[in-house]
């Protein structure tokens, strides 16, 4: 099976003279543009793997290691990566380091903590027509070292970008068959504005903010419970990256004032998937994501898009 990615590859001139370039992304959703992208002409790792946040990730040595054999680096933004962004600092001097949020757009475009105006929230991979903007960024921070590849990156750019293109559409369709009413967006943090911002939901009650830095308190529990009574939302969302206790505790406080909510799935926010499976890339995440939250408040999932079918069969998914 010729995976998308093995596709991609094959469009990458044989004859580079160089290595694959070996880039490091602190993060999955990052490290899959990337691949797509590169092609043969890089070899990408991920610091941060599924399952962990980013926001309380500490290097260890061996972290350190990894970042120090990287001939590229990249990561979202300080925001995101707040344990480590003293150290990727200290890397600029030696080693290619891109903030792409930074180096991707104008940020006054980009939406801000509600709780610290003025700082950036960093989770723009939510909304898939931001996401792609960053691929021609990455290409190019690639070129710069392998220039024999830049004809071939930007054909792969042109390719992966009408893959997102139609992702975008089929999750701004899925969200818009949820009754309107019901399209209220609780999660245990605040990882889903862009979300909200580009598919017309509203992602405005969470249990704990951007960071995830601080643990929520019962009066956060509390406040947000108020919320799901008040509005009737029918189901809350857990997340891969923080202890489904606060969602717990959150339908418990409101079950026990006599109102029932479910929890309707688990969602991707900070991290994506296992490596291996469809979740572990950056359109399977974002497929999952949009099919849990679609059919838990009670939308219905129109067909997927026919730009996507090549890797719908990759990963031996129904059409």
């Amino acid at each position: 099976m010729i995976t998308t990615l093995s596709a991609l590859a094959l469009t990458t001139p044989a004859y580079a003279q160089d290595a694959p370039l070996n880039i490091l992304a602190t993060v999955g959703m990052i490290a899959d543009v990337a691949q797509n992208v590169a092609g043969e002409c890089a070899a990408v790792s991920t610091l941060i793997g599924p399952g962990t946040d980013p926001h309380y990730f500490s290097a260890t040595p061996r972290d350190v290691d990894a970042l120090a054999r990287a001939e590229l680096i990249f990561y979202v933004d300080r925001t995101l990566e707040e344990r480590l962004a003293d150290i990727l600092d200290n890397f600029r001097d030696r080693t290619p380091t891109v903030g792409l949020a930074d180096a991707t757009f104008d940020m006054d475009t980009l939406l801000e903590d509600p709780d610290a105006p003025g700082t950036l929230d960093p989770h723009l991979w939510m909304d898939v027509s931001r996401w792609a903007r960053l691929a021609p960024v990455i290409a190019d921070s690639i070129a710069a070292q392998r220039p024999d590849c830049a004809d071939a990156m930007a054909d792969n750019v042109e390719r992966y970008a009408a893959q997102l293109d139609a992702l975008h559409s089929w999750v701004g369709d899925a969200i818009a068959t949820i009754p309107e009413g019901q399209r209220l967006l609780v999660t245990a943090h605040d990882a889903f504005y862009y979300f909200a911002d580009a598919y017309g939901i509203e992602a405005s009650e969470a249990i704990e903010g951007i960071s995830t830095a601080s643990e929520a308190s019962i009066g956060d529990i509390r406040e947000v419970a108020a919320f799901v009574i008040e509005r009737g939302v029918p189901a809350v969302f857990v997340e891969t990256t923080i202890n489904p206790r606060t969602m717990q505790a959150l339908v418990a406080e409101v079950q026990s004032q006599g109102h029932d909510v479910t929890i309707g799935g688990a969602l991707f926010s900070d991290a994506m998937g296992d490596d291996g499976t469809p979740e572990g890339t950056y359109i399977g995440m974002i497929r999952v994501n949009t099919a849990t939250v679609t059919t838990a408040l009670g939308g219905t999932l129109p067909d997927w898009p026919e730009a996507l079918a090549d890797w719908a069969q990759d990963w031996d998914i129904p059409n």
